[in-house]
């Protein structure tokens, strides 16, 4: 009978040995297996989220090029941009252009000049310095003809300076003078060339 009882609490033993052992096989093989296939299952969720994302934007490709080409004709017809073949000619229009805003204004032109070409950002600074002679309100007449003028024109280093006035022969004393020196840069844009 005791001999009976240690086989049936051999076997028992066996038995959990057994439950152990499949146990730990299972911690050690099965749990690591079962953590990586989720793991692969979220991969596989974010990756057709993303795809998702991408086949959205790729419906969307015509759309956007459509409306970069509708944008580039009307900055076309902003006319910002010298629509001359050269600078050369650039240049010479924005003398020209500065010219008549002087004139029209009243003041007095004393000399145009153009400057080297600077290129920057794929676009020609086409500049020039002009000096010109006139009272506050001509100054203030050939600034907004700048400013309104097409194509774009800025105007950079403005010097206002004060002409001296004239002496007076009766009381020999200098009258005070309302003109103005003014020297400026005035730059126009074209296009940069294609090389």
């Amino acid at each position: 009978m005791i001999r009976q009882k240690n086989n049936q609490n051999a076997r028992w033993l066996a038995v959990g040995l057994l439950l152990a052992l499949i146990s730990l096989i299972g911690f050690i093989i099965i749990l690591p297996l079962v953590n990586q296939g989720l793991a692969l299952y979220e991969e596989k969720n974010a990756l057709g989220f993303r795809f998702e994302q991408y086949e959205r934007i790729l419906a969307r490709k015509q759309s956007v090029i459509d409306e970069m080409e509708s944008l580039k004709e009307k900055f076309a017809d902003q006319n910002y941009l010298s629509t001359q073949n050269t600078s050369a000619l650039a240049s010479a229009d924005l003398q020209e252009m500065i010219k008549q805003a002087i004139v029209e204004a009243g003041g007095q032109l004393s000399s145009t000049q153009g400057l080297p070409i600077v290129i920057k950002n794929n676009f020609q600074h086409i500049p020039i310095n002009v000096r010109m002679t006139g009272n506050s309100e001509v100054l203030r007449a050939v600034l907004y003809k700048i400013e309104t003028a097409t194509p774009l024109v800025v105007v950079e280093q403005i010097d206002i300076r004060p002409m001296r006035g004239v002496r007076n022969k009766v009381t020999h004393k200098i009258d005070p003078s309302n003109e103005l020196s003014i020297n400026f840069q005035a730059i126009s844009f074209m296009k940069k060339p294609a090389v």
